[in-house]
């Protein structure tokens, strides 16, 4: 969590600065192990990162350095200490070093991640008790690492396919603004005279040229603030539940989606079987990765597996299991390697959703085009009907 504080620095002078800590107490430690006094500190006001990039802690990229460091042989404090001497960025300093700081209390590193859980989340610090009770530390960061980029690889490609639609969308609205907000007012002078003998629809359209040019600056702001609603909405998790709910409700579109959870999913759950968890434990820990609908689901299927009955059937029996992760989850039972089952029926499943995304992208590029097509061309038809109309006439 990030906390603003006003404080007197080494220099005597009074300066405004930001620490990343799990509580207000700590960011006051922090600021004073850094020779500050401090006269106030609150946590930082939420309504500037509605505007401002936030940049994200890089959870991989330092367990990837923290591997390379503890197998070079660097005891943990020190690598911290030294991951923490090379950041340039004064907030995430500050976090390895009260990670260090803990770690020199005497704390496991498991337990220094959790006070910071808006920078790791709860899956890392797990990953990393269930190391520590193993003494596999190094690999258990190898695993993370790679699990990690499995993830990124599958947001990239999906980030991917809808980038081209997206700019479709976005120079077809551009387009059609300028026809409404500039051609159409300049139109609507030509056309006064013959208003009567125009369409009901070019009246329409003429009638808003006319009232752009009367109310320009009001509809600038209202476009303004629309605008600036709309991102606000984008950003906002209630709408965004709401957004995703109503995409449930698509049968095509919902089948994909649960699709994609239950390979999140499994590759959590596998990765964290290979940390050294328990089955049920690492189900559990797996089920903030899916919708509150399928966590429902996945709960009755622990307690079946709780009462002795097996993974696969019970998985399928609530609707976590399709018909190819049913067979690869009987296969790891029998042989005793679930985890890395698991992780196969992930790899299965991002295919095979890459494939659909592929296809839906195909035929959706095209119908959009047709569409921002229709509307343009509708909107220039319309202007120049009454030219079209003069013509006729003078035939």
């Amino acid at each position: 969590m990030r906390f603003a504080l006003k404080g007197i620095g080494p220099e005597g002078r009074v300066e405004l600065f930001e620490v990343q800590a799990h509580d207000s107490a700590a960011a006051k430690q922090q600021a004073t192990e850094r020779g500050y006094t401090v006269i106030a500190v609150r946590p930082r006001n939420a309504m500037v990162g509605l505007w401002r990039r936030v940049v994200r802690f890089p959870v991989v990229l330092f367990s990837q350095e923290l591997r390379v460091l503890l197998d070079a042989g660097l005891p943990l404090v020190e690598a911290i200490d030294t991951l923490a001497e090379k950041e340039p960025r004064a907030e995430f300093r500050d976090v390895l070093a009260s990670i260090a700081r803990m770690l020199r209390q005497g704390r496991p590193l498991s337990a220094a991640i959790e006070q910071f859980p808006d920078v790791f989340v709860p899956l890392y610090a797990a990953t990393l008790r269930a190391a520590e009770r193993t003494g596999d530390l190094v690999p258990a960061l190898g695993r993370y690492v790679t699990y990690a980029r499995q993830l990124e690889a599958l947001r990239s490609r999906l980030a991917h396919a809808a980038i081209y639609p997206l700019l479709l969308l976005g120079v077809g609205g551009l387009v059609s603004l300028y026809l409404m907000l500039y051609v159409v007012p300049r139109f609507s002078r030509i056309y006064e005279d013959r208003a009567t003998d125009l369409p009901l629809v070019s009246k329409a359209l003429l009638a808003w040229g006319r009232t752009v040019e009367g109310h320009g600056l009001a509809l600038t702001l209202l476009l303004a603030v629309a605008a600036a609603g709309a991102a606000w909405a984008l950003r906002s998790a209630p709408v965004r539940a709401w957004f995703a709910a109503r995409m449930w409700r698509i049968p095509g579109i919902a089948e994909r989606l649960r699709m994609y959870q239950l390979a999140r999913f499994y590759r959590t759950v596998g990765m964290l079987l290979r940390s050294g968890l328990p089955l049920l434990v690492a189900l559990e820990m797996g089920a903030g990765l899916l919708s509150a609908g399928l966590r429902e689901f996945l709960a009755k299927a622990c307690r079946a597996i709780g009462e002795g009955q097996s993974v696969s059937a019970s998985m399928d029996r609530h609707g976590l299991a399709t018909p190819v992760a049913l067979r690869m989850l009987t296969v790891g039972e029998q042989s005793g390697n679930m985890s890395e089952m698991m992780e196969r029926i992930a790899v299965f499943h991002d295919e095979e959703i890459t494939r659909w995304v592929d296809w839906a992208t195909r035929l959706f590029e095209p119908l959009l085009m047709v569409a921002i097509g229709l509307v343009i061309g509708a909107i220039v038809v319309l202007m120049y009907f009454p030219i079209f109309e003069l013509a006729g006439s003078l035939r």
